[in-house]
């Protein structure tokens, strides 16, 4: 089993409830403050943590990670600096880490270049999120998997069963349930159907089930964890950073506010 698949593990089965995923853009504000604000995930409640890789095009992120991608890229942040960044923090974090990015930076150094320095950065997954499975099974799974990182793959609202039965097949770590057919953001609410794909889903897959895109209230998180295997809170995390960009105290405001969020997640248990 893979560290992904351990944390999910001790989640589900011993502390019967749901894990709590945040994200943060690498950069934003910069990598120093990038590396502050990892450790006050850990402390709010992360069971694993997504670190977004700047991307000067991302095509699926809503307006508040498409700021933070633009000023870590102003800042001259790149896939190096990232992965150095959970180079030196992985250790001590002692969470899962999941590396976010499109496709063209991990093409732009190459595939096995890629996979082996990602490894050797402690990155445990990697979620590219313009990456089909078809294209994804090809080359880049089989490669992050000789190194002991997990491909996680996404479905979506649109799936279809042949795009189920495909990430299923090809499925490691856990897979990604985009809760929306658009970019991400936060949403007033979550739609009932939304609740109902997650369950059936559940059912056809041999690894846990996170949902993510919309979700930013602590009443959110309770309602996707009485039904998924892990909630993913991005874009509110984000913004909050965002709004508070340059006040003191700015790791320990975080770390409440991922402590409120995650809290639900122990009331809910199974």
């Amino acid at each position: 089993m893979s560290e992904i698949s351990d944390r999910f593990e001790i989640c589900r089965r011993h502390e019967r409830r749901a894990a709590f995923i945040p994200f943060l853009m690498a950069g934003d504000p910069d990598l120093e403050t990038t590396g502050v604000l990892l450790e006050a995930l850990v402390a709010g409640g992360a069971d694993l943590i997504e670190v977004g890789m700047p991307f000067s095009d991302p095509i699926a992120d809503g307006p508040v990670i498409q700021r933070a991608a633009s000023r870590a890229l102003a800042r001259g942040v790149t896939l190096s600096a990232v992965l150095d960044l959970i180079a030196r923090k992985r250790a001590s974090l002692g969470v899962p880490m999941v590396l976010f990015s499109y496709f063209n930076p991990i093409h732009a150094r190459g595939l096995a270049r890629f996979a082996e320095q990602a490894a050797g950065s402690g990155v445990d997954g990697v979620l590219c999120v313009d990456l089909p499975p078809e294209e994804g099974a090809v080359e880049l799974g089989p490669l992050l998997a000789r190194h002991g990182v997990d491909l996680v793959q996404l479905l979506a609202p649109t799936s279809g069963d042949d795009r189920v039965r495909r990430v299923a097949r090809q499925a490691s770590g856990f897979v990604y349930y985009v809760s929306v057919t658009g970019t991400t953001g936060e949403r007033q609410r979550l739609s009932a159907q939304v609740l109902k794909d997650v369950r059936r889903l559940r059912k056809r897959l041999p690894v846990p089930l996170a949902v993510g895109f919309g979700i930013s209230t602590p009443e959110q998180v309770a309602e996707v964890a009485s039904v998924a295997d892990g909630v993913v809170v991005g874009s509110a995390l984000v913004r909050f950073l965002e709004e508070r960009a340059g006040q003191r105290r700015l790791a320990a405001a975080l770390e409440e506010r991922v402590r409120e969020l995650s809290s639900p997640l122990w009331e809910t248990r199974r």
